[in-house]
């Protein structure tokens, strides 16, 4: 049966095989929503500190923290862009958790798990999620702890207003549009813990950092950040 169901697997792959979301070349055994040769051209970033790096320098003076990093540098008009795209807006969510993963791997090996007890995605307002179909950030954490064995959470933050996009504000602007925007139920439970906040794109740092803000009100927190790309 197991033989049947191969070879009817491998004649319907011919006839309709997977591409690459990015090149649309047929993907081959063990490749998953885009090619080796893609993925392999994405820009990654290979930041060789965890504090001290063009992304750390988007939250520090602002709040404290531990740890920050970035998985690629965002570009325009380059494959990282389209991938973003796609998973932002065309619905492929699983290139996120894939993507993350990978990174997550790279990550793993460097030590930037050390002593994280948990991962926060940032949240999408109800609103917004619903009319989306899913929160993007919500499956970067999903990678990640597939990658790390480190547990994501959901449950606690959450986004309370409904803001207006952040695309072509400048920074302040950007700052002032992200202040009050996230809550936080049951403190209690995360009190003393290391979280992981987790989000697409890092580019002022003003989305992060506003839903940083009641994670750091709870007892003896620390907060470390990631983003799939930083702008």
């Amino acid at each position: 049966m197991n033989r049947f169901h191969n070879i009817l697997s491998d004649i319907m792959n011919l006839a309709w095989p997977n591409l690459c979301l990015l090149c649309e070349s047929p993907l081959i055994d063990g490749e998953r929503y885009i090619c080796m040769n893609c993925l392999y051209e994405l820009p990654k970033t290979e930041f060789k500190s965890n504090r001290t790096n063009p992304a750390a320098d988007r939250i520090y003076g602002k709040i404290p923290f531990e740890k920050v990093t970035a998985a690629y540098h965002y570009q325009k008009e380059s494959k990282i862009q389209s991938a973003l795209e796609l998973i932002k807006y065309k619905g492929e969510k699983e290139l996120a958790e894939m993507l993350a993963s990978y990174a997550g791997t790279r990550l793993q090996t460097s030590g930037f798990f050390e002593g994280i007890d948990l991962i926060i995605p940032v949240p999408l307002h109800k609103e917004k999620e619903k009319k989306r179909g899913y929160n993007q950030s919500e499956w970067i954490a999903k990678g990640l702890s597939r990658a790390s064995g480190i547990p994501y959470d959901t449950r606690h933050l959450k986004r309370m207003v409904k803001n207006t996009t952040q695309t072509n504000r400048n920074i302040w602007e950007r700052w002032e549009n992200a202040q009050g925007l996230f809550g936080l139920r049951n403190p209690e439970d995360l009190s003393g813990k290391h979280l992981l906040l987790v989000d697409d794109v890092l580019t002022s740092g003003s989305t992060l950092c506003a839903a940083a803000e009641p994670l750091l009100n709870t007892p003896e927190t620390k907060l470390s950040f990631f983003a799939l790309a930083l702008a």
